[in-house]
């Protein structure tokens, strides 16, 4: 198998800490080697899995470069290229196989000239595990630079934490997660709710190309395993297709809490959210709708609830938007909250898709996410505790992914402390809750929520703020940055974490009609209509 792999050099020198340098041999083309390259060290005993981290050129006499040799003496810089001028690449081991292949953790380090070699298709299936083993906990999510063979995510270790995908705007963020989505609902390893600010995920989307042509969505790729909730149901429709469930909601579904994220949104001070406390204190669940019949009444009003007539005034002002939002419906008019349709659907193992189709404010973003994922709190603890009190099989929740996009805004260091998406990040991976983050500016993540992501899908990032706060927590840190900050505009990610085998830069898959084909082989489609006349 060895003699198989194309040798690129070998090592001369290095260390586990500051990684191996590795003298590239004089017939490898130096322009073919790149950072992020994924290489093997083929030592005595073992193989050391790496990373090019960094390439160096040098001489063995500084006198050279006093005359060098131009484009017409190339005798002369042949001659040379065999010992005295040469390049170097920094390697850095991330796993090792042993004998037996096993990958265990890099421990030791490869004698002198050592070779340097290209991984093979044995190689990548070996770290990364096949697609096509039959307990589909492998997904392909791209190849390494300069191969053809596929990098897979391991989405039995995906669904145990929560998860992130990162990247400045324009280099593919929607894309990513779009393609980590599909392959989650495919092998039904967890069901998802994906909040989906600007309509990308459901039906169709343009992709970022010169020919603004368009790709399929994750209802339309999967019509039976995928439904869609509109806040905007004449959007739906005018993007050609029905929504299954209109959003409607009562004033009744918003507590105090889902204002505390809102609290820089809407400039609301913390007498006002005091405010807010005492009149649900007093008027429990209908606390908002009264607060809005007040109008003229506000200083007797604030009398009865034991607030400052300013605060009070203040609060209303803020909150009277609310009201022109036609989802919103007071407990006056017929309403059936549709949170627990939607909850019916999840527990059915049937993901959501919340599409906001004209209301793409952050204040209607930000509310209506924390509205639905509170009661996913509350109603995941609750069975939970049900399954530890009975330790059947049939009572164990079906893990549940959250996807949010503008995440620093659900997990800035203020409000990760007060809403329940802090919550869940922290807590609620117990309680088979956890959240896919999607987010151009990481460093505006709590450090104690960006630290407990298990597994981070990076693509091109330049504000080293950003790339401080993405490699958070992960070992390697200072060679990573220098794999991170090489990345290209598009289609290239680094990825490390908990479902990754080891850190490694990928050319992700393409989303094409080769994409949609595979991945709607193998599919157990649900019979959606039944399920819910079952339920409804």
């Amino acid at each position: 198998m060895r003699n198989e792999r194309r040798l690129l050099g070998s090592i001369i020198s290095g260390s586990l800490t500051e990684g191996f340098l590795m003298r590239i041999n004089p017939d490898t083309n130096l322009e073919e080697i790149k950072t992020g390259k994924f290489v093997s060290i083929v030592g005595s005993q073992y193989t050391f899995f790496s990373l090019i981290t960094d390439l160096k050129l040098e001489v063995t006499n500084p006198d050279i470069l006093l005359f060098p040799p131009n484009k017409q003496e190339s005798l002369l810089l042949k001659q040379l290229s065999k010992r005295d001028i040469y390049a170097l690449a920094t390697l850095k081991p991330m796993v090792m196989l042993t004998a037996q292949n096993q990958v265990v953790p890099v421990k030791t380090i490869p004698p002198h000239f050592s070779g340097v070699y290209e991984v093979n298709e044995h190689d990548v299936a070996l770290i990364f595990g096949d697609e096509h083993e039959p307990s589909k906990r492998y997904f392909n999510i791209g190849c390494p630079i300069d191969m053809s063979t596929p990098v897979c995510l391991d989405l039995d270790r995906l669904t145990e934490r929560s998860n992130g995908i990162f990247g400045k705007t324009g280099t593919g963020k929607t894309f990513l997660t779009r393609l980590v989505l599909a392959g989650l609902i495919k092998s039904d390893k967890a069901v998802n709710l994906i909040f989906d600010m600007h309509s990308e995920y459901g039906l169709q989307a343009r992709k970022e190309s010169k020919d603004h042509s368009f790709v399929k969505g994750l209802k339309t790729l999967f019509p039976h395993k995928v439904t869609i909730f509109s806040l905007d149901p004449d959007s739906t429709r005018r993007r050609g297709s029905m929504p299954d469930v209109d959003i409607v909601l009562p004033y009744q579904s918003i507590h105090v809490e889902d204002i505390l994220s809102l609290q820089e949104e809407l400039n609301l001070n913390s007498t006002a959210v005091e405010a807010a406390y005492l009149i649900s204190a007093r008027h429990k669940k209908d606390w908002l709708q009264i607060l809005l019949e007040q109008g003229e009444r506000l200083k007797e009003f604030a009398q009865e609830v034991g607030a400052h007539p300013e605060s009070i005034a203040a609060l209303y002002r803020k909150l009277k938007r609310i009201e022109r939002l036609p989802f919103f419906k007071r407990s006056d008019q017929s309403c059936n909250s549709s949170i627990d349709q939607l909850m019916e659907y999840l527990s059915r193992g049937i993901s959501v898709i919340v599409e906001f189709g004209n209301y793409t404010s952050t204040f209607c973003y930000l509310l209506i996410a924390n509205i639905i994922t509170r009661r996913i709190h509350s109603e995941y603890v609750e069975k939970t505790e049900k399954f530890l009190g009975s330790q059947r099989t049939q009572d164990e929740p079906k893990k549940l992914m959250i996807c949010i996009e503008e995440a620093h805004k659900f997990l800035n260091p203020s409000a990760a402390r007060q809403t329940i998406f802090g919550t869940i990040a922290r807590e609620m991976r117990k309680y088979y809750v956890s959240l896919l983050v999607v987010d151009q500016r990481p460093s505006g993540i709590d450090q104690e929520i960006i630290s407990q992501i298990g597994t981070k899908i990076v693509a091109q990032l330049n504000d080293e703020k950003d790339i401080q706060a993405v490699l958070t927590g992960i070992n390697n840190a200072n060679q990573l940055r220098t794999v991170l900050a090489s990345l290209d505009s598009k289609k290239q990610a680094l990825l490390l974490g908990h479902a990754i085998t080891m850190p490694v830069v990928v050319q992700t898959r393409e989303y094409n009609e080769e994409f949609y084909k595979a991945i709607s082989m193998g599919a157990i489609p649900l019979d959606l209509d039944r399920a819910m006349q079952e339920l409804f």
